[in-house]
């Protein structure tokens, strides 16, 4: 004789209980990252695609010699773009843009400062960022994910002892998904120098501050109750 399949819903016998389960909490971050723009401009594709590869090299040799504070860098795009004059008779190309993306992913905020004031002192460099971050398998995600189950748990106890009774099974328990709250918005964009602008002053070292990062989880959680007496 087969067990027949738990009812969708309960019953009087088996009542049960759904609730919901939130936790927020503040870490601070585990990584930076910065953006790096290298830009060239010509009047020859050859020639511009030239120096953007200097300037690239240039700003990956810089990253690369902070060692073990560099978590990775990556290139996300390049681009050559002819610049038209305006229509006409005759359309012609004027000059050309070139530039080369990449993302910095740093772990030693002591040297993040000295980094970003040496890359936007580079000849035609943006650099957008810092934006602080946790790593996905940060312990402050199974933390606030704990504390969300703690607290779906509490508040089903308290509609238990509410009725006169207590909690029997869990039945369910459900992920309603965390996120990574409160990300900062990243200070504006710097660009320092141009090609023959001439030797330039020491770059300052940047006081960068840490911003605490907010993490949120949330769970849906159902269980059963010993019939209360009403």
């Amino acid at each position: 004789m087969t067990t027949p399949a738990p009812l969708p819903y309960g019953t009087p016998d088996t009542p049960r209980v759904s609730v919901r389960g939130e936790a927020r909490l503040e870490a601070d971050p585990e990584i930076a990252r910065l953006g790096i723009t290298v830009t060239a401009r010509g009047t020859d594709r050859t020639t511009t695609l030239h120096d953007l590869t200097q300037r690239n090299s240039r700003a990956l040799d810089l990253v690369k010699s902070y060692g073990d504070a560099v978590e990775k860098i990556e290139t996300g795009y390049l681009s050559i773009t002819p610049q038209l004059t305006e229509k006409g008779r005759s359309e012609r190309i004027n000059a050309y843009n070139g530039s080369i993306h990449l993302t910095a992913t740093i772990n030693d905020f002591t040297q993040l400062g000295e980094l970003t004031a040496r890359l936007a002192d580079l000849p035609l460099t943006r650099i957008s960022g810092p934006w602080w971050a946790l790593r996905p398998d940060s312990p402050a995600h199974t933390e606030v994910r704990r504390k969300a189950v703690h607290e779906a748990v509490r508040r089903a106890r308290a509609y238990a002892d509410a009725l006169g009774t207590e909690l029997g099974a869990l039945l369910e328990l459900a992920d309603d998904g965390a996120e990574h709250a409160g990300r900062p918005t990243a200070p504006g964009m710097m660009r320092r120098g141009r090609p023959g602008a001439g030797p330039a002053a020491p770059a300052p070292e940047l006081d960068l501050e840490p911003q605490r990062q907010t993490v949120h989880a949330q769970v849906s959680a159902r269980f059963t109750m010993a019939p209360p007496q009403l």
